[in-house]
């Protein structure tokens, strides 16, 4: 493949990062049952590491390698963990490789836990087993063009989200714009509605009907760790955690406030802008001064109602420090 789609090659792969979510990897997007492939000689460092990642996946399998352990189970695993050498990987895998969406992932990672490589599948399940491995001391060496870059790519978003990409094609051109800084915050429709998208917008459905949204707004310039903060305590007054956070919903003029997107990137939530016309129409029950002042609604509040499934507030508007306001939907 031409090197002018670096998140499009077979090596480097710009799928999705794995994820953490409730089902197996039905569309090639997470990983969720992982097999650790590894000699004999091996063994327990293969029960190391599964026990290490036990809880983060549905299911861990230890396989002893043979020559057709790969053939053997393709199919049956979202990623192999290969505890070898990258060239026995490779060259045990390389036939059966097929397309990106629909094809396991593959990490490989030294004996004595150095290097996590990720080979094939880095957004679809390697880069995130590899990350979890750097918690083993591994070093997560991901070339995935978008991590190379210290970007989130389409798919990682999707994951973050706890979503799963529709048309994967589209994934090319959108990550070329994340590259390129070209491509915002996912856009949120609410249906029913019909949709009529280019090849160039990736379309992202949830993967569960529950959870809450955090819907929050800030004055310029608040800090991560005060993000990080309000939305804790907001959920604190739930019956909620982050585990239930589907996404991070705000104002699309505040789409680029550098610590909201830090704070969400660290807790590994997606960011759902809406522009003014959506926030209007779901305006909260807390009066708001922005609405005079600047014609918008309060964010917080508005953001969680359009974001959520049933629009409704679980927890109205709360202020942190006169920093962030934080609402919550459903």
């Amino acid at each position: 493949m031409s090197t002018d789609n670096p998140d499009n090659t077979d090596a480097t792969d710009d799928g999705s990062d794995g994820g953490h979510c409730s089902t197996p990897d039905s569309d090639g997007e997470v990983a969720e049952e992982i097999a650790i492939v590894s000699f004999e000689r091996k063994m327990e460092t293969a029960e190391e590491i599964k026990a290490e990642l036990a809880d983060r996946y549905e299911t861990i399998d230890i396989i002893e390698y043979h020559g057709d352990v790969f053939e053997e189970h393709w199919g049956e695993y979202d990623c192999f963990v290969g505890l070898m050498a990258s060239g026995i990987a490779m060259r045990k895998t390389a036939h059966l490789l097929d397309d990106k969406w629909d094809d396991p992932a593959i990490c490989v990672v030294d004996e004595e836990l150095t290097w996590a490589i990720p080979i094939t599948g880095g957004h679809h399940g390697a880069n995130q087993v590899a990350q979890d491995l750097a918690t083993m001391g591994a070093v997560p060496a991901m070339t995935t063009a978008s991590e190379a870059a210290g970007k989130q790519g389409v798919e990682s978003r999707a994951k973050a989200m706890d979503t799963h990409v529709v048309n994967g094609d589209s994934t090319v051109k959108t990550n070329l714009a994340v590259l390129d800084d070209n491509l915002g915050p996912v856009e949120r429709l609410v249906g029913p509605k019909a949709v009529l998208v280019g090849d160039d917008v990736t379309v992202l459905k949830r993967n569960k009907d529950d959870g809450v949204v955090i819907g929050t707004g800030s004055v310029s310039g608040a800090s991560k760790e005060s993000f990080i903060a309000a939305w804790e305590e907001a959920l604190d007054q739930t019956p909620h955690d982050l585990a239930d956070v589907e996404f991070v919903g705000t104002a699309t003029r505040k789409e680029d406030e550098e610590g909201l997107l830090e704070a969400a990137q660290e807790l590994d939530l997606g960011v759902v802008a809406f522009d003014k016309e959506t926030l209007l129409e779901h305006e909260g029950p807390t009066p708001s001064k922005s609405k005079e002042l600047i014609g918008w609604p309060g964010v917080s509040e508005a953001s969680a109602i359009a974001g959520g499934r049933e629009q409704e507030l679980v927890l109205e508007k709360i202020s942190y420090e006169d920093e962030v306001t934080v609402a919550i939907g459903k």
